[in-house]
Parts: structure tokens; sequence; C-alpha cells
């Protein structure tokens, strides 16, 4: 698989306070394509990082129905994963993509 579909599926990274404790259990977050199983996801994260994936978690965030100017409209979905890591192993998403 080349690079391009790697960055295709994993969109970017969660930065919350949710997420931030999970990094200290060695997971991490990610926004990932809708679409996206998860042996791909795993395929990407490792391809991407070099690092051993242990397991993935996934969940899909539903579009809230908003109003924008007296205009009715939905926000798209959002896909998340969470992706263990083997211990011993780290991503720093603080330098990028």
């Amino acid at each position: 698989m080349s690079t391009l579909k790697h960055y295709d599926i994993i969109r970017n990274p969660v930065v919350t306070e949710k997420s931030t404790m999970a990094s200290e259990h060695g997971q991490v977050v990610f926004d990932v394509a809708v679409d996206a199983s998860k042996p791909e996801i795993k395929a990407a994260v490792e391809a991407l990082f070099s690092v051993k994936v242990k397991a993935v978690n996934t969940l899909v965030r539903k579009g809230k129905a908003k109003r924008f100017r007296g205009f009715a409209g939905k926000r798209k979905d959002v896909k998340k994963a969470i992706v263990t890591l083997v211990d011993g192993q780290t991503i720093d998403i603080s330098t990028g993509l």
C-alpha cells in the first residue's frame, strides 16, 4: 500500500484531555476515514509510525443536526480509532504526521 493511501485512512490525531489520559496507557486516538476497517487502520499506523499495534477499537460519532443562518443542516459523521500499542512502543503526535 502506498503512503498516500495510509494518509487517506489516518486523517489526524485527536488531542483532547481524554485522549491524553489514554496515552498514559499506551493508546493513541486518531480520526480515520469512515469506510476504513480495523485491519486497514492497523496497517496504516504500523507503516506511518513504525510501531507495533496490539489492538484497534473504533467508534462512529454521528453528526449533529445544526442550524446555520436559519437553514437546517447536519454535520458529518466522524470515525475515531483508539489504537493500543505494544508495551514499550510510543507515538509522538506533537511532531505532526
